[in-house]
C-alpha cells in the first residue's frame, strides 16, 4: 500500500512540476498578451505576417513619439526596446514568410506587404539616422533595424520570384 501511495504522490508531484514549467514558457518579450493573442488566433500565415508587420509600425511610430517626446524616466530603456521589438516584428513576419513559402501556402499577398512596408520603414530608419537626435543611445539597435529590414525585403523579393503566380481566371 506504500508503494502505491508513494507512486500516487510522485505521479502528483511530477504533474504539478510539468504545469509550472508550462506555466513558465515565455511569450515574445516585445509583444504584449493581447498582441501575442492575435498573432496565435490568426488563421493563416498571411494574417499573421500583416500581424506582425502592423506591430513593427507601431513599434517604429512609438519610437518617433518618444524622441520626439522624452519621457521622464527610462526614456533610453525605452528607445532600446521600442527599436529591439521593431526588429523582432519585422525578423518574425520575415521567418512566417519563410516558413509559408516553404510549405507551398499562398503568402503572396503578405510577401506584397512586406516588401512595399519594408520600403516605407527603411525611409523612416534612414530618417531617424540622419537627424541622428540622441544617436549614441540607440545607434547600434538602429543598425540592426536597418539590417534586418534590408534582409527581410531582400528575403521578400527572392520570396516572389519563388512563390508561384496567383491563379488567372480564363473567360470561355
Amino acid at each position: 500500500m506504500k508503494v502505491i501511495s508513494r507512486l500516487v504522490l510522485v505521479s502528483v508531484l511530477a504533474l504539478c512540476a510539468g504545469s509550472i514549467i508550462a506555466a513558465q514558457v515565455p511569450q515574445k518579450d516585445y509583444l504584449s498578451s493581447q498582441e501575442a493573442d492575435k498573432i496565435r488566433d490568426a488563421e493563416s500565415t498571411n494574417d499573421k505576417i500583416k500581424l506582425f508587420l502592423t506591430f513593427a509600425e507601431d513599434r517604429l511610430t512609438k519610437f518617433q513619439y518618444e524622441l520626439d517626446h522624452p519621457s521622464q524616466n527610462r526614456h533610453q530603456e525605452m528607445l532600446n526596446y521600442l527599436m529591439n521589438a521593431y526588429v523582432g516584428c519585422v525578423d518574425d513576419a520575415a521567418d512566417l514568410m519563410q516558413l509559408g513559402v516553404e510549405k507551398q501556402e499562398n503568402v503572396r499577398p503578405a510577401i506584397d506587404l512586406m516588401v512595399s512596408k519594408a520600403k516605407d520603414f527603411l525611409e523612416v530608419l534612414h530618417k531617424i539616422s540622419t537627424d541622428a537626435k540622441e544617436i549614441d543611445v540607440y545607434k547600434d539597435n538602429l543598425d540592426d533595424a536597418i539590417e534586418g529590414t534590408q534582409d527581410a525585403m531582400n528575403d521578400a523579393e527572392k520570396a516572389k520570384r519563388q512563390v508561384a503566380p496567383g491563379p488567372v481566371r480564363r473567360k470561355h
